[in-house]
C-alpha cells in the first residue's frame, strides 16, 4: 500500500529554513520569533524550587488548580470578568497546540473555515489534516486592515470557524473595536464560531488598547481565545499557552487536548503560578516592546527599505521593492548569506504564495543584536 500524505504540500517550515540558513552563515537571526534574552530569574527560581519539590509527575489534564485559578484572576484583571476556572480554562503545550486542538474538536471533513491572510503557518495545514477547506480573504499593505463584507460573502452552510489575529503576526497590526463590534455581528447572525490567536495580547503600542475577543459577550459565546505565556514571560521554549472559552466549547477541546498531550509540565505550571501571584504585572511588557520597536526602526533609518506601521506583536515588516526584483524567499536568502542577516519573506503566510516584495524583522532581541543588525544591513547597502 502506497503512502498518501495528508498535507502534500506541506515541507519543513520558512521559520526552520532560515534560522538553518542563519547557522551556517553566523548571521543575526531576525527571522524566527524568539527573544534572545533571559526571563526574569525570579521565574527561574520558582522552576528550580518546583523541580527539588517533587513536582515532577503528571498534571492535571485541564491545568494545575494554582495556575488556572491564577489565569482566571489575571483575566478579570485584564478584561473585567472572570472565567470558571473548572469549565472554561484550558493549559495547553503552547499557542500552536491549542490551536491545533481546537481545529480538530470543531473541524470535520467537508467543514469550512476562512482564514485573513498572511496568517501564522499553522492554520492552514491543521485545518485540511482534519479534512477540512479553507477560504482565505487577503489583506493588503500597509494598513492590513480586514474587508469584513469581503469575510461575510464567504460564508456557505458549511462554513464552520473564522480565524484572526490580534496582534497580528506577521503584520504587526491590531483590530480595533469596530472590526470586533462587526465580527460579533456576522459570527451571531451565521452562527459560526471563532477562533481568536491572542499571543501577542500584552505587546501593543502607542496608546492601542488589546480588542480581546473576551471584551465582547456575545462574540465569546462562540468563540476559543488562545494566549501564550511563552510569548509574555519571554520563555518562547517552554512551549506553555492556555484557552479561555465557553463550557460547552471547552468540554469538546478537552476531548481532543487530553489525546494530543494529556496535560503539560507540571513544574512550568508551578513556576508560572508562584510568579503571577507575586510578580505578575504584564502591563510592562508594552512599553518594553515599544522602545524595542523604537529602537530598531532608529538604527534602520537611512536603509532602503520601507517599514510597515506596527502596532502590536515583535514584528514588523520591510518592503524592498526599491533595491529588488528578487521574489521574497530569494531576498531574504540573499540578505542572509551575503548581508549577515536573517530575515523571514512574507509569501510562505499566505496559501497561494504571495508576490509582495516584503520581509518580516523579529525585534524582540538585546540592544546590542539589533545595534549589530542594522550595522551590517548599512554595511550591506553601503549606506
Amino acid at each position: 500500500m502506497s503512502l498518501k500524505s495528508k498535507l502534500p504540500d506541506v515541507g519543513t517550515t520558512i521559520f526552520t529554513v532560515m534560522s538553518r540558513l542563519a547557522t551556517q552563515h553566523q548571521a543575526i537571526n531576525l527571522s524566527q520569533g524568539f527573544p534572545d534574552f533571559d526571563t526574569d530569574p525570579r521565574l527561574i527560581a520558582f522552576v528550580e524550587e518546583a523541580l527539588r519539590g517533587g513536582h515532577n509527575q503528571y498534571a492535571p489534564m485541564p491545568g494545575l488548580p494554582d495556575l488556572v485559578q491564577m489565569i482566571a484572576e489575571k483575566i478579570k484583571k485584564d478584561y473585567g470578568w472572570r472565567p470558571d476556572p473548572d469549565t472554561e480554562i484550558t493549559v495547553t503545550a503552547g499557542g500552536t497546540q491549542a490551536l491545533y486542538s481546537i481545529i480538530g474538536a470543531m473541524i470535520s471533513q467537508g467543514d469550512e473555515v476562512i482564514v485573513l491572510e498572511p496568517s501564522y503557518d499553522s492554520y492552514i495545514p491543521s485545518v485540511i489534516s482534519f479534512g477540512g477547506s479553507v477560504k482565505t480573504v487577503q489583506l493588503l499593505p500597509p494598513s492590513y486592515k480586514v474587508d469584513w463584507d469581503e469575510v461575510e460573502s464567504l460564508i456557505t452552510d458549511r462554513t464552520k470557524l473564522i480565524m484572526i489575529n490580534t496582534p497580528h503576526n506577521p503584520c504587526g497590526v491590531t483590530l480595533e473595536m469596530e472590526d470586533l463590534k462587526r465580527l460579533e455581528e456576522i459570527v451571531v447572525n451565521h452562527g459560526i464560531y471563532l477562533i481568536s490567536d491572542e499571543v501577542y495580547e500584552h505587546i501593543i503600542f502607542d496608546g492601542h488598547r488589546h480588542e480581546s475577543v473576551l471584551r465582547y459577550p456575545e462574540l465569546y459565546k462562540r468563540s476559543f481565545v488562545v494566549f501564550s505565556f511563552g510569548k509574555s514571560l519571554h520563555v518562547t521554549g517552554w512551549k506553555i499557552g492556555y484557552v479561555i472559552a465557553p463550557p460547552a466549547l471547552t468540554t469538546e477541546l478537552r476531548k481532543i487536548h487530553q489525546f494530543n498531550v494529556f496535560s503539560v509540565n507540571r513544574p512550568i505550571q508551578l513556576a508560572i503560578a508562584k510568579y503571577i501571584q507575586h510578580h505578575g504585572d504584564f502591563a510592562a511588557l508594552a512599553s518594553f516592546y515599544q522602545d524595542k520597536r523604537d529602537l530598531f526602526l532608529k538604527l534602520m533609518e537611512g536603509l532602503p527599505l520601507k517599514f510597515l506601521p506596527c502596532f502590536g506583536s515583535y514584528f514588523i515588516l520591510a518592503d524592498y521593492s526599491e533595491v529588488s526584483d528578487l521574489d521574497d524567499r530569494a531576498f531574504a536568502q540573499k540578505l542572509t548569506i551575503e548581508g549577515g542577516v536573517a530575515t523571514i519573506p512574507l509569501s510562505p503566510f499566505y496559501k497561494n504564495g504571495s508576490e509582495e516584495k516584503i520581509i518580516r524583522f523579529c525585534f524582540a532581541k538585546k540592544e546590542e543584536t539589533l545595534v549589530e543588525a542594522a550595522s551590517r544591513l548599512k554595511n550591506y547597502f553601503n549606506i
